[in-house]
């Protein structure tokens, strides 16, 4: 496989992320990790903080590289030359949404196909949002994110909530 495409929001990226990108890299030559601006979504990260963090966190792998995006996700893939889209599936909760997402991109662009990689067991529970939550409880949150960009998603959680860099 030559190229694919990782899409997401990334707000913040997770170490279930990079999982699913570091093993996703391994199937292809090039893996393109597409960071959704989302115009639906009030992320808490610029895009282009995002998109900093997500190749912050993925330097390690040689055959990847970031990428945001402003458009459809169909879009983007053909932009970037590719037809394959790689998708992480958690247990029971992202099965629903991820059936939905496939039959719309399918319905947009018949010629996109989906792999879907299950996340690893000590990352099953882990999402951006669960992060956030657990963040405005009072919560440690680095052993959940890439450590290299831990205290920045601090700081930018810290900003949103109005309060100070913890």
């Amino acid at each position: 496989m030559d190229t694919i495409v990782y899409p997401g929001t990334f707000d913040p990226v997770t170490r279930g992320h990079v999982d699913i990108i570091e093993r996703g890299a391994r199937l292809c030559d090039h893996l393109v990790v597409g960071v959704a601006a989302i115009a639906y979504k009030t992320p808490i990260w610029s895009l282009d903080e995002r998109v900093d963090m997500v190749r912050s966190a993925t330097r390690h792998i040689s055959n990847v590289v970031v990428e945001g995006f402003e458009d459809l996700v169909v879009h983007f893939m053909k932009r970037v030359g590719a037809n394959i889209m790689l998708r992480g599936l958690r247990p029971v909760s992202d099965f629903d949404y991820e059936v939905q997402f496939a039959w719309a991109n399918r319905h947009l662009d018949p010629n996109v196909d989906i792999i879907y990689l299950m996340s690893s067991q000590e990352h099953f529970f882990v999402s951006s949002s669960l992060i956030k939550q657990m963040y405005e409880g009072g919560g440690d949150i680095r052993d959940l994110v890439p450590a290299c960009v831990a205290d920045r998603i601090v700081f930018g959680l810290s900003r949103a909530r109005g309060g100070t860099h913890d």
